[in-house]
């Protein structure tokens, strides 16, 4: 049976999806522990699931459109499978559900949320100063930054489902400054999918997978998704920037208390 409290809690974190584009595990996976108490390995390992679900339907959306850049998906997955593997291992032999297994988790989550919430506020200017830079060093080897990019996510995202999106995005928006931003969003939505697939199984595997929890909040995120993309354009971008790094900022801090 569907919670109603996490129907509307999964449309109110749906909604600024739609509006920002960034922050599903972002908010929901601290909002999940924070707010309703739901144990850290939970919360993450059901967000996974829910991202995984959420992730496939974006991609076809995106496919459909011509709008992923493939080479640059298979780059990152290069980097992100491999990293979640081992991730993955490393946590079964820890046993994510001891305490110390847990704190490493929030910890993880809180600086997770932190640097997120610095790579959205600094964006612009970071993809200003990389498009202004005809031949800067980075660019000359950016199939391997693009790999161990894929690789740090891989390993983020595992330990706190956090990190794909404002993460990845303004990492590739830094490697491929002439690549319109859709395509950049398109491709890193699309690398998600594999990564979040094995991550989720991986965490099933290891226990802590709440489907009932996933049902409630896909019921309320996936409609709310769409109206927030129709919105999106009403508010001016630097204020819904603004007030989500400020929540991720106010969110990390809590958790790394």
């Amino acid at each position: 049976m569907l919670s109603p409290s996490f129907v509307l809690s999964g449309a109110g974190v749906g909604l600024l999806v739609g509006l920002t584009g960034v922050g599903g595990g972002s908010l929901m996976t601290p909002m999940l522990i924070l707010v309703y108490g739901v144990p850290v390995n939970t919360a993450v390992a059901t967000d996974l699931l829910f991202a995984a679900a959420t992730n496939v339907a974006a991609t076809s959306i995106h496919g459909a459109q011509g709008s992923v850049q493939w080479r640059i998906t298979l780059l990152l997955a290069a980097g992100s499978v491999p990293a979640t593997a081992a991730t993955l291992a490393v946590l079964h032999g820890q046993a994510p559900q001891s305490g110390e297994a847990q704190r490493l988790m929030a910890v993880t989550l809180g600086a997770a949320l932190i640097l997120t919430a610095i790579a959205i506020l600094l964006r612009p200017r970071l993809v200003a100063w990389a498009a202004s830079r005809h031949a800067p060093p980075m660019m000359r080897a950016r199939a391997a930054a693009t790999v161990a990019t894929g690789a740090v996510i891989g390993v983020i995202v595992t330990l706190c489902s956090v990190g794909a999106g404002a993460i990845g995005v303004t990492a590739l928006l830094l490697l491929y400054p002439g690549t319109r931003t859709v395509r950049i969003i398109a491709s890193d939505i699309a690398h998600t999918v594999p990564l979040t697939l094995l991550a989720g199984a991986g965490r099933w595997y290891l226990g802590g997978t709440d489907f009932g929890l996933a049902a409630s909040l896909l019921a309320g995120s996936l409609p709310a998704v769409l109206i927030g993309g129709l919105l999106a354009h009403r508010l001016p971008d630097r204020v819904v920037r603004f007030v989500l790094a400020l929540v991720l900022l106010a969110t990390g801090a809590r958790l790394l208390a």
